[in-house]
């Protein structure tokens, strides 16, 4: 896992650029899904989506299918190519899910005996965002999830597990976070549009860039500019002496978790703002966490609370700064 991330500067909501919000889990005709590729860009495009990644499984009996999405980009709309990584094993199933976003067309199928964290290290080599998909609904062990080293993020809300009572997969991200392990939480929806599933468009990420632009998207995805929704709308979070201030659409809760049990908590109706003091975090990590009258929740990614001792020195005279992941 990434333990490069930065830890200044990297909180979003100040950064240039504006929010695109997208899907980064998506399935077509080309392995499971109903819709064709077209078809599926066209429902998110519709729903208001400014970016969509199809990652159809990448198995053998579809063809090993890494989708072309290019041709369906147009103006105010963009596609990032990906496809769900499988290969063996993890203690409870034959196979890995692994969310692999900005790979390069024609990267080669698993070789034999390749294992989920080898095909893993090998896409992010060629340069794709790496995801831990639905690890509640894959029951993953934190053995399991460590093993995945090249992992950017790990899927905190799966729509599609949550038919299963199995779409949240935060104890499993702050134990790893708890361990020292970098990584990012996203949203999916893990859409299929097959008929027994939810509807789609019920998880997804907000990615702040300076262009609706692959590379860019690409780039905000692997520095962690982002924060994962299924309902309201974060404006604004920012550290600054001891506390976390957080502007957002109405909430009904304003929630700050993170390294250790217990939380920092306000409660109202259509909250959209408030203040939270993190001392009880230490030097480890907090969380936002907000929930709206629906029962929608968005998520900050982790906001570290320590920073390395170099930077601390070149800013011990500087006034406080937003910071993150």
């Amino acid at each position: 896992m990434d333990a490069s991330l930065p830890t200044e500067n990297s909180l979003p909501f100040g950064r240039p650029g504006r929010f695109w919000r997208g899907n980064l889990h998506t399935h077509t005709d080309r392995s499971d899904g109903a819709l064709s590729p077209a078809e599926t860009a066209r429902h998110y495009r519709q729903a208001g989506y400014d970016f969509l990644a199809i990652t159809d499984h990448f198995r053998a009996r579809f063809g090993f299918p890494l989708v072309d999405t290019r041709d369906l980009r147009t103006e105010g709309f963009t596609t990032l190519i990906g496809a769900e990584l499988h290969a063996p094993r993890t203690e409870f199933s034959d196979e890995w899910h692994i969310i692999a976003v900005g790979l390069p067309l024609g990267f080669p199928p698993p070789g034999p005996g390749e294992t989920g964290p080898a095909l893993a290290r090998r896409a992010r080599a060629a340069g794709a965002f790496i995801g831990m998909a639905h690890p509640a609904a894959s029951l993953l062990t934190l053995a399991d999830a460590e093993s995945l080293d090249a992992a950017h993020a790990v899927e905190v809300f799966n729509a599609l597990a949550a038919l299963e009572d199995r779409g949240d997969s935060w104890h499993l991200t702050d134990i790893l976070l708890g361990r020292g392990h970098r990584l990012g939480a996203y949203a999916a929806d893990d859409a299929h549009f097959q008929p027994q599933d939810p509807p789609a468009c019920a998880g997804w990420v907000h990615v702040r860039a300076v262009a609706l632009d692959p590379n860019e998207l690409l780039a905000a995805l692997k520095a962690g500019h982002y924060y994962a929704s299924t309902g309201p709308e974060l404006h604004d979070v920012e550290l600054r002496e001891g506390q976390i201030t957080v502007r957002c659409s109405p909430v009904r809760r304003i929630l700050l978790t993170g390294g250790v049990p217990g939380k920092q908590v306000l409660v109202g109706k259509e909250l959209t703002e408030g203040s939270l003091p993190v001392a009880m975090f230490g030097d480890g990590y907090c969380r936002v966490t907000v929930e709206d009258a629906a029962g929608g929740r968005a998520w900050t990614n982790p906001i570290h609370l320590r920073r390395p001792a170099q930077v601390r020195a070149a800013s011990a005279s500087k006034t406080p700064v937003r910071r993150s992941v």
